[in-house]
């Protein structure tokens, strides 16, 4: 039995950790340290809520939710779905205007020449349909190769993903944004990633959905991440913890830096606030 009468320990001073995934909280082998699993712990039973915020869908994220054995919320597909874990449900999703997509690559092609494609079915088994030339990321990740374009169009869409053989990521999502911004939302979420997604959507939008349902607010919600596709979650929570291999655009928007996701930078923060 503790000692009521000894000094208690400040209260963890958020009820909210939304944490991105890829260069966050997973290290470049997919997994999550021991370390970084058991600062989330002492978080959660502190009463914080721990939120996995994506830009991967959730077919492509239920795996690691599952070995995590996480089963709170989700958001997932930068903002486009909100995931109950537990259940292995899917509450919420937002689609692409597939119309208005289709003009907005014809826009961005018509600017830099022809784009490699890959897109991103809606839904809990959602398939990722990679086109040719467009260059997969090695892993466990399931996709469906397609050659007739046609095949993008005929179902419903949470995201497309263009890749261009001479421009840099940061060249295609700044033409793209510059030709086609008034017609589809454009981020990059990694290293030859540049999306296109349904016109002001982001990791924000389904945060702030997922934080409604759990009784927690933009001032109780400190955010990790690495990329610029995790500016408005930093733009929306009360703290932006900026990852030490993070982008410069989100190191220059963070509250903070913190180490890498490869030597527990969210630990590190999470001890301190927990201390």
């Amino acid at each position: 039995m503790s000692d009521s009468t000894a000094p208690s320990a400040a209260p963890f001073p958020y009820k909210l950790v939304a944490t991105d995934l890829d260069g966050t909280l997973l290290r470049s082998d997919e997994t999550v340290s021991a370390r970084t699993r058991e600062a989330l712990t002492s978080v959660t039973a502190a009463g914080a809520a721990h939120i996995v915020v994506t830009g991967r869908a959730v077919p492509w994220t239920r795996h690691i939710l599952d070995d995590l054995g996480y089963e709170g919320l989700a958001v997932c597909g930068q903002g486009a779905q909100v995931y109950h874990a537990g259940e292995h449900r899917l509450l919420t999703s937002v689609t692409l205007d597939r119309q208005l997509a289709g003009l907005a690559l014809a826009k961005i092609e018509a600017e830099v020449g022809p784009l490699a494609l890959a897109a991103s079915r809606d839904g809990i088994e959602g398939q990722v349909l990679v086109g040719p030339g467009y260059q997969v990321h090695d892993g466990p990740l399931p996709y469906v190769p397609f050659t007739d374009v046609a095949d993008v169009w005929s179902a419903p869409l949470n995201k497309v993903y263009i890749q261009h053989p001479g421009l840099t990521d940061d060249e295609l999502a700044s033409v793209a944004l510059r030709t086609a911004g008034d017609l589809v939302g454009v981020t990059m979420a990694g290293e030859g990633i540049v999306e296109l997604l349904p016109l002001g959507l982001t990791k924000a939008t389904g945060l702030s959905l997922a934080a409604r349902r759990l009784g927690a607010r933009a001032a109780d919600t400190i955010a990790f991440g690495d990329m610029p596709n995790d500016i408005p979650m930093f733009a929306w929570a009360s703290h932006g913890v900026a990852m030490a291999n993070a982008h410069e655009e989100l190191k220059a928007v963070a509250d903070e830096e913190t180490t890498s996701n490869e030597t527990d930078g969210i630990a590190v923060v999470l001890e301190r606030l927990l201390a």
